[in-house]
């Protein structure tokens, strides 16, 4: 028996010749970009033929066609964005979200369970390791479910399931938490919290990646992004609201179960990505009736029209995916084969530069360069929430700019601003000089440009190139890799911080800082490519081909 789609499929065939006159016709019809273009060269040549006057008319063709480049890939995001895309983005998304929540409550948490229990009330007197141990437990769990991931776990899971898992951990390490009696189930409550952290920060970019439409793939992981920053300026505002009450620690913690009940039922009503199921299966009628099924969900296809373009795009996919069984495919070695070799080190270079360029590193000392600046010591201790918001805007001008300015504009103008912002705080910063309030106004603004800076650079597109430069018999190895590089890195530019700022000063550290800004900016000139508008498959090809 015939199944409709193989019934469907000989339909097409049939129709394929009508549809080849039908798309001549168009061809003809409306002159190509490269048409354009050869026209607009040949009025140049008719034209004096001084250099000058060439050379303005080849910049004015280029620049004409770079307007209608930008103005086709925005009509063509607005055509493939529906709410099969909203949904698919949605979900990995709050998971991001969750994890901005943690990092934005630990401080009011921390501080609520001290002075709770020195006014007598609901938590407990910590030392100061004890301190460190709660701060630090969430970047531990992080840490290891990355390497879980990493090491295997979430190419075996695949991106959808690894979302569950992190559900299911955020939700137990939260109710944990919230009824702890004791400090250390407190702080175990944390670790757990943090395995979600980790296993959501390696299945979110891989998911979005491998689902999202590649006209709207850019701004989608981006996205998440704002929403990471959302998190954290939610649980800013969250902390600052019961910060005074007594045992205000455990509302804090329990007040995430909601959406984290939200994330559980939609990575379980979510379908797998066909390209992980390519990637898993044989190529057997099975698995591509499987990855057609997923695919068709994804991208809500109903139509004749709709349909033709899903097994178009299956066919790029199965083309390129290995079908290795699990045994053979993805493992953590077969990162270091030479054709591997590039992808991997731009994926890790990106995530490594996003740290060691002294991001978390500022902003620790913000608090003390706006007091000296003249704010009030309220407005100082608030200074989280404002870069917060300006974070947050300035996530949302990249998101709207990624797919059509482009990755390598937007990362390598933002990295040159960030090094130049280094450079100036180091000026700035005299050793044994207390700072004049005109140098701690300057001060402020270089923070202010720095942050929005890397959050027009590092913060989005470090892991937008984390989610599409790997190849898919690598993906989730390597972006395992990727993270836990990431948080691995955080935690040493955190732990080394005040030693070095004793050891060399706030001069010296940032000029450390911006030396790393200049490294990076030769290193990503040279080997980052633009993704902007290629599929996955077509990034593979250009980055394994050589």
């Amino acid at each position: 028996m015939t199944s409709p789609s193989r019934a469907f499929l000989t339909r097409a065939r049939a129709e394929a010749p009508v549809a080849s006159v039908a798309n001549r016709a168009r061809m003809y019809a409306a002159p190509s970009r490269v048409a354009r273009a050869v026209t607009t060269s040949a009025r140049a040549s008719r034209e004096p033929t001084n250099a000058r006057s060439v050379t303005r008319h080849r910049r004015r063709a280029a620049s004409n066609a770079g307007r209608s480049d930008a103005g086709e890939r925005a009509r063509e995001g607005e055509r493939d964005l529906n709410g099969a895309v909203l949904r698919n983005f949605a979900f990995p998304a709050l998971a991001g979200a969750l994890f901005g929540w943690d990092i934005g409550i630990s401080s009011g948490a921390l501080e609520n369970v001290a002075t709770s229990a020195a006014n007598g009330g609901d938590g407990f007197a910590l030392s100061s390791i004890e301190s460190g141990q709660f701060v630090s437990a969430s970047l531990f769990g992080a840490l290891t479910a990355s390497a879980a991931a990493g090491a295997g776990l979430g190419d075996r899971l695949g991106s959808r399931k690894e979302l569950a898992l992190a559900g299911a951990a955020y939700m137990v390490g939260s109710v944990a938490a919230s009824v702890a009696p004791g400090f250390e189930l407190l702080v175990l409550g944390k670790l757990i919290y943090g395995l979600g952290i980790g296993f959501a920060m390696h299945s979110a970019p891989v998911y979005i990646a491998e689902t999202a439409p590649s006209s709207l793939r850019g701004s989608l992981i981006s996205l998440k992004e704002g929403f990471i920053v959302g998190g954290i300026l939610l649980g800013y505002l969250a902390s600052e609201d019961v910060i005074a009450s007594n045992g205000a620690w455990r509302q804090l913690f329990l007040e995430a179960t909601p959406l984290i009940g939200i994330l559980l039922a939609g990575s379980l009503w979510l379908p797998d990505s066909p390209r992980w199921i390519a990637a898993r299966g044989g190529d057997d009628e099975k698995t591509r009736e499987e990855a057609r099924d997923a695919l068709v969900r994804i991208r809500d296809a109903k139509t004749e029209t709709e349909l033709v373009k899903i097994d178009e795009e299956l066919g790029d996919i199965f083309a390129t995916a290995t079908t290795a069984d699990a045994k053979n495919a993805g493992g953590m070695m077969t990162l270091f084969d030479g054709k591997y070799l590039r992808p991997l080190y731009i994926g890790l270079s990106v995530v490594l530069f996003q740290q060691f360029t002294g991001q978390p590193s500022v902003l620790y000392y913000a608090t003390q360069t706006f007091k000296a600046a003249g704010w009030s010591v309220e407005d100082a201790a608030n200074v989280s929430v404002i870069l917060g918001v300006w974070k947050l805007f300035m996530t949302g001008i990249a998101v709207a700019k990624v797919d059509s300015v482009g990755r390598r504009p937007l990362l390598l103008g933002g990295a040159g601003i960030i090094t130049a912002c280094l450079f100036a705080l180091a000026a700035l910063n005299a050793p044994g000089e207390t700072q004049t309030v005109f140098q701690a106004q300057a001060s402020v603004a270089a923070i202010f440009l720095y942050v929005g800076a890397y959050q027009l650079s590092f913060g989005p597109i470090a892991w937008l190139l984390v989610g599409e430069v790997f190849p898919s018999k690598v993906r989730s190895a390597a972006v395992g890799v990727a993270t836990l590089s990431n948080f691995g890195s955080n935690f040493l530019v955190s732990l080394l911080l005040p030693t070095a700022r004793e050891t060399v000063g706030s001069r010296g550290t940032y000029l450390g800082f911006a030396s790393v800004g200049v490294f990076a900016l030769v290193s990503m000139y040279f080997t980052v490519i633009e993704t902007r508008g290629k599929t996955l498959e077509d990034i593979e090809t250009e980055l394994t081909a050589r």
